[in-house]
Order: structure tokens, then sequence, then C-alpha cells
């Protein structure tokens, strides 16, 4: 009988602290929501960005920010802000413009710059594109057929002229 009482007891000691533990040993099991916050920029957003560039072209690539000096509009902050629900693993990033007048200055913050950045836009040049036939539609690369996808108008109309040539007349 003794023995009963003590391992009736000892159960509800260990029922009591599991319950008082709460989910703690059952952590692993529980979802938790991915948490992002502020403005998510891929690398290829921020590449983008150059010297000289207008507010209007940097809110166009990068979005809003979420924070605008309110002394001076020549400041904007873009922050992002992710916690994991899995790990609780914390991601910041940060990404500073400055402005002098309307056109950026500087860009500091975490995220790299493309080796462009001080050339302005109206400086840069654009990539070059050699087609030795003009009538021939570029293909993409690496694709099995080197068809291209859609047949310019141009092709199609000098086809049907070549087959209404062909043909004898009646």
């Amino acid at each position: 009988m003794i023995n009963k009482k003590q391992s009736l007891t000892l159960l509800s000691a260990a029922v009591l602290s599991m319950s008082l533990s709460g989910c703690s040993v059952f952590d692993y099991l529980i979802y938790k929501p991915d948490i992002p916050q502020g403005n998510y920029m891929e690398a290829q957003q921020v590449e983008q960005l150059r010297i000289d560039m207008t507010k209007e072209q940097a809110e166009y690539i990068l979005g809003r920010p979420v924070l605008r000096d309110s002394f001076s509009d020549d400041t904007w902050y873009y922050i992002y802000h992710f916690k994991s629900g899995r790990d609780a693993s914390i991601i910041h990033k940060e990404l500073i413009l400055h402005f002098s007048g309307d056109k950026i200055s500087s860009v500091e913050g975490d995220y790299t710059l493309s080796a462009d950045f001080n050339t302005p836009l109206d400086q840069g040049a654009l990539p070059s594109i050699t087609n030795s036939n003009n009538d021939e539609p570029l293909t993409p690369e690496g694709r099995p057929d080197s068809k291209p996808l859609v047949k310019e108008k141009m092709v199609e109309l000098k086809e049907g002229l070549k087959q209404n040539t062909n043909k004898p007349k009646a």
C-alpha cells in the first residue's frame, strides 16, 4: 500500500512538473510563423542604383523607404528585419540613401553596390548586341533547337512572297 502511494505521488509530481513547464518540452511541434518587416530588397535592385539618380528613379527601383528623415528629406532609410519562426534567427539589413538636392550623392549600408555606381546613368553605355543578318531574329542561347520561338512579320512576308512566285499561274 505504501509502495502504491509513493508511485502515485511520483506520477502526479511528474505530471504536475510537465504541466507547469508548459509546452517548452514540445516547442519543436508548435508552428511559429516567419516575421518579415520593412523593405525586402534583392541584390539586383541595389545594383541598379547610380550616383546622380533622382528621388523618383530611386523610389521606382527600391520602393518607398521605411523612414525618411523628418528634419530634411535628404536621407532615406530602407530597413529589413526578418525573424525566423523555426529557429528564431534574425536577419537585419539596412540601406541608407543620401541625397544632395534631388539626386543621390552617396549610399551606405549592408548591401554591395555595383562597380558602375559612380557612373551616372546619362554617361553609362548600353550593352551592344551585334547581329550580322538583320533579317534573322536573335535566338536565345542554351535552347536545344536554334529556331526562334516567334517568327517576325518580315520573315513571314518574304516566305509568302517566295511561295507565291514559285506557284505556276493558272
